[in-house]
C-alpha cells in the first residue's frame, strides 16, 4: 500500500510527508557543519530519532536535511511501502519462473507488462534543478553546507551526492554514491572504489587518453536517492530501478556543460570533468566502519557548472560505528534483493545482514538442509554472487531459525559447531574500506555451519532433541496467566 503522497515529487516533498507523518523535526537554531551537526545526528540515531531540518547551518546558504532514512519506518515511507518486505515481494511476483496458466495467468502476464511501462526515465526540456546558474568563476562550493563529521577528517565532505558517468566506448550509464572530498572552491576528490562501476569507465578513459564528464546530483527524491546505494549489476540501470519502484518515470534533464542526463527535480547539481593521470591525495575520513580511511590518492573532480533550485535543501548523511542512518538503507537492500539472491540461490530461506556487520562483514543465512555439506555448499554459492561476494563471515543455520533473532542465532552458532569440523576458511575480494585485512582489497573469509548435523556428514551420536513445553501446558499457562499475579 503506497504511502500519502507517493511517489514524492522531489526532496521537499518527502521531507513535509515526514513531517506530516511526525518524523522530522527542525532546529531553528544556528548549529556548525563542522563537527556540531555530526554530534547531534549521532545521538538522535541512536536513540531511534526523528529526521533532522537543520533550517540555520553557520556555513552554507540553505537548510541541511538529515537521518532520511534512519529507521525501517522512514525507509519504508520513503519507498511508498507499509514494509520493506512489500518490494521485495513485487520483484519476487515478477520473476516466477512458472508460465501463465489459462485466462488468470494471462491477465497477470498482462500486469507485470504494464507495470514494466513505467521504468525508462523521461527526458524534459527545461527543470527545476536548472533555475539557479552558477559557471566558471561563480562556481563556489562553500555555498554548500558539507559536512566535517569527525575531528581528524581531511575536511570538508559531501556524503549524498549521487555520481553520474557514461562508459567512454559503450555509452552505458552508471549511477553510484561516493564520498566527496572538498578540495577547493570547484574541486572535489572522487572517493570511487575499486569494484565499483565507474571506477571502471574512468579506467578506460584513461586508457583512451580522455577526459571522463562526471555529473554530482544532491538532494534527489528519496527513491532515485536509495536507487543510488543498491547493489545492481552493473547491466541494470538504476533509472530502470528507481522507475520500478517509483511506479513511474524519473524525469531527468541533459546537463548544460557535459553529456549526461541527471534527475530533474535534483536540488543541486555540480557538473564537471577528470582530467586522465590526476590524482590527489583524498582522507583521512571517518567510515561506516568505525574507523578512519587511510589517505590514498584518488581523481579530482573539476566543476564547470553548479547549478540549483531556487531554494535548495542540502541532504547529507553522516557515517560512523553503528548504529547510523545508513542501517537503513542497508536493510532495504537486505529485504528489496532477497527475492533476486534466492533466484540465484535457491537453498536459502531467509538472510539478515546485521547492522554490527557494516554490509559486508556477515551474513546470517537459514536453509532447508537436504544433504551432506549442504551448508558449505551454500556459504561457496554466496561468496560467488555479485556484491555477496565480499561477505567476510557467513553463518549458517537450519530453517527454523529465525536469522532476524540474533540471541536464537548466537545459540545455535555457539552451541551446534564444532569447530574442527564445521568452520571453512577461505581468502577471497574484501570491501575497499577493511582495515582488517593483511592486503588490501583481499584477505581471509570463515563459514560457520549451526545447522543440525546428519549421519552422512559423519556425526554419529545422534542428534539431540531441543526442549520445547507442550502446547497443552502453554494454552493453560496462558489462560491461567493473571492469576499469578507475576
Amino acid at each position: 500500500m503506497a504511502a500519502r503522497g507517493f511517489p514524492y515529487t522531489d526532496l521537499k516533498d518527502f521531507i513535509a510527508a515526514l513531517e506530516r507523518a511526525g518524523e522530522l523535526r527542525r532546529i531553528d537554531v544556528p548549529v556548525d557543519p563542522t563537527l556540531e551537526i555530526s554530534e547531534v545526528v549521532t545521538r538522535t540515531v541512536r536513540a531511534g530519532g526523528p529526521a533532522l531540518l537543520f533550517e540555520r547551518p553557520t556555513r552554507g546558504e540553505m537548510p541541511v536535511a538529515i537521518n532520511l532514512f534512519g529507521t525501517e519506518k522512514r525507509m519504508a515511507m520513503a519507498l511508498g511501502v507499509d514494509s520493506l518486505d512489500e518490494v521485495g515481494a513485487r520483484i519476487g511476483a515478477m520473476i516466477k519462473p512458472e508460465l501463465p496458466v489459462g485466462w488468470s495467468g494471462i491477465r497477470e502476464g498482462l500486469g507485470k507488462v504494464m507495470q514494466l511501462k513505467s521504468l525508462p526515465p523521461r527526458k524534459v526540456k527545461t527543470a527545476p534543478c536548472q533555475e539557479v546558474v552558477y559557471r566558471g568563476e561563480d562556481v563556489d562550493l562553500n555555498r554548500l553546507p558539507g559536512l566535517q563529521v569527525w575531528p581528524d577528517d581531511g575536511g570538508i565532505f559531501h556524503n549524498y551526492g549521487l555520481t553520474h558517468t557514461k562508459h567512454p566506448e559503450t555509452g552505458k550509464r552508471n549511477l553510484g554514491l561516493y564520498r566527496l572530498q572538498q578540495h577547493g572552491r570547484n574541486t572535489l576528490g572522487m572517493h570511487w572504489q575499486i569494484h565499483k562501476d565507474s571506477t571502471a569507465h574512468h579506467a578506460v578513459a584513461e586508457r583512451l587518453g580522455q577526459r571522463l564528464p562526471v555529473a554530482v546530483a544532491i538532494g534527489c527524491d528519496p527513491v532515485v536517492s536509495y536507487a543510488a546505494s543498491a547493489p545492481l549489476p552493473s547491466d541494470i540501470d538504476e533509472y530502470l530501478f528507481a522507475g520500478f519502484l517509483r511506479g513511474e518515470r524519473v524525469e531527468m534533464v541533459d546537463c548544460l556543460t557535459v553529456p549526461l542526463q541527471v534527475p530533474a527535480n535534483a536540488q543541486i547539481v555540480l557538473e564537471g570533468y577528470l582530467e586522465p593521470g590526476e590524482r590527489l591525495p583524498e582522507g583521512p575520513f571517518g567510515d561506516h566502519t568505525g574507523f578512519y580511511t587511510p589517505v590514498e590518492p584518488f581523481p579530482v573532480l573539476h566543476i564547470e557548472a553548479m547549478t540549483m533550485q531556487r531554494k535548495p535543501v542540502y541532504h547529507s548523511i553522516v557515517t560512523s560505528k553503528p548504529p547510523q542512518e545508513d542501517h537503513g538503507l542497508g536493510k532495504a537492500t537486505e529485504r528489496i534483493f532477497q527475492p533476486l539472491l534466492k533466484l540465484m540461490i535457491p537453498d536459502i530461506v531467509d538472510y539478515d545482514l546485521p547492522a554490527a556487520g557494516v554490509f559486508h562483514n556477515c551474513a546470517i543465512v537459514s536453509i532447508r538442509k537436504r544433504y551432506p555439506k549442504h551448508a558449505q555448499k551454500v556459504m561457496n554459492a554466496i561468496w560467488g554472487a555479485h556484491l555477496m561476494s565480499l561477505t567476510k563471515l557467513i553463518v549458517i543455520v537450519d530453517e527454523d531459525c529465525d536469522v532476524h533473532d540474533y540471541n536464537e542465532v548466537a545459540f545455535r552458532a555457539f552451541g551446534n559447531v564444532d569447530y574442527a569440523r564445521d568452520l571453512l576458511l577461505t581468502e577471497g575480494p574484501v570491501d575497499h574500506l577493511d582495515h582488517s585485512s593483511y592486503q588490501q582489497f583481499w584477505g581471509g573469509k570463515a563459514g560457520v555451519d549451526a545447522t543440525r548435523k546428519l549421519p552422512t556428514e559423519g556425526y554419529t551420536r545422534g542428534w539431540p532433541e531441543e526442549m520445547s513445553m507442550s502446547p497443552e501446558v502453554t494454552a493453560l499457562v496462558d489462560k491461567r496467566w493473571k492469576e499469578y499475579g507475576i
